[in-house]
């Protein structure tokens, strides 16, 4: 009842075209939701975001929701949440990610999701962790938890306009354990480039000893994107 009201006091517009939202609409309207670049890395075993992490690290499952390009409005929309306080628009984008692994063959394994940390100056500015907001979209399509189980060391720095072996000797170490985690844990992140981070992060919560680790990111930045 209450949604009407809401639609006159707030504008209800397509993050992506400005065009007026249905009623049953949320942040982008049916067609610009559809014009997403979904790449179907779930249902493909040796996907090229898998390929990525060969021979580095034992992952059960890797994938990327959507191809980021410069321009195009995934990054819009990643922009917003993440330097505009759109919180909204991370947790709509997390749950289309959670409708996307329910047609994969896997995610019934899933028993917990993890957030990849934000450094500390950065969550402090924010007031907020845009992996955290991914993630509990993903949670509560998949209907499992998520944990806090990761901490960022303070002395790494960004990895913006890092090589490829920068990023790597940035973030071998810059994340530790927080509480040992069981099952098997999917790990979130809103943009992959070289995969240095989430393979630190998965280094970091295999520690434990007997805990399965997959990934999923919201963004996949190809050589071609």
């Amino acid at each position: 009842m209450l949604k009407p009201l809401l639609h006159l006091l707030y504008p209800h517009t397509c993050e992506a075209c400005g065009l007026d939202l249905s009623r049953t609409e949320e942040i982008l309207c049916a067609g610009c939701a559809h014009r997403l670049p979904a790449t179907g890395f779930q249902l493909t075993a040796g996907n090229p975001v898998e390929k990525i992490f060969y021979g580095r690290i034992a992952l059960q499952h890797a994938t990327a929701g959507y191809y980021f390009a410069r321009q195009g409005s995934l990054q819009q929309l990643v922009h917003q949440f993440k330097y505009h306080g759109r919180k909204d628009i991370a947790l709509y984008l997390g749950r289309q990610l959670g409708l996307q692994l329910r047609q994969s063959g896997w995610w019934q394994k899933i028993s917990t999701v993890i957030p990849v940390p934000l450094h500390a100056v950065k969550q402090r500015h924010r007031g907020y962790n845009q992996a955290a907001l991914l993630a509990a979209g993903i949670a509560g399509v998949l209907e499992c938890h998520t944990a806090d189980g990761l901490e960022r060391i303070p002395n790494s720095s960004t990895q913006t306009r890092k090589s490829r072996t920068e990023r790597w000797e940035n973030v071998s170490a810059a994340f530790a354990l927080k509480e040992p985690a069981q099952g098997h844990v999917l790990l979130v992140d809103d943009v992959l480039t070289t995969g240095a981070t989430l393979e630190a992060c998965a280094r970091a919560v295999m520690s434990a000893g007997n805990v399965e680790v997959s990934i999923c990111s919201l963004g996949y930045a190809s050589k071609q994107a």
